[in-house]
C-alpha cells in the first residue's frame, strides 16, 4: 500500500510537493521521486549527514534514530532535531521540509 510523503517548501518556483512511496523507501528516495534537491556527499550511506531533514509531521511512526545517524550528526554538527533522509524508512504518512527548498 503506497504511503504519503508531502514535502512543504517555502519557494514560489517550487510549490509543496507530495509523492507516494511504497512502505520501507528510504525518506531519501520519496526526495527524489518528488524531484526535489537533497543533499548527499556520500551517496546515501549515513556517513556525510548532509541530507537532514526535518520532520513537521508523522514523526511518531518513525524508529528513533539508529546510534550510527546520531553519531554522523554529532560528527557533522547537524542540529540533532533533524533527521538522515538516508537512515529514515517511510512507514506512515509524513510531512517534512528542507531550510534549502
Amino acid at each position: 500500500m503506497p504511503i504519503l510523503v508531502r514535502f512543504r517548501t517555502s519557494s514560489r518556483e517550487r510549490p509543496e510537493r507530495s509523492v507516494e512511496v511504497r512502505e520501507g523507501s528510504s525518506l531519501l528516495e520519496a526526495t527524489h521521486a518528488a524531484g526535489l534537491p537533497i543533499a548527499r556527499a556520500c551517496g546515501g550511506g549515513g556517513l556525510c549527514a548532509r541530507c537532514g531533514l526535518l520532520v513537521l509531521a508523522g514523526g511518531e511512526a518513525l524508529d528513533p534514530p539508529s546510534p550510527a545517524e546520531e553519531s554522523a550528526k554529532e560528527r557533522n554538527r547537524i542540529p540533532l532535531e533533524l533527521r538522515l533522509a538516508c537512515q529514515v524508512e517511510v512507514r506512515a504518512p509524513l510531512e517534512v521540509t528542507a531550510g534549502y527548498w
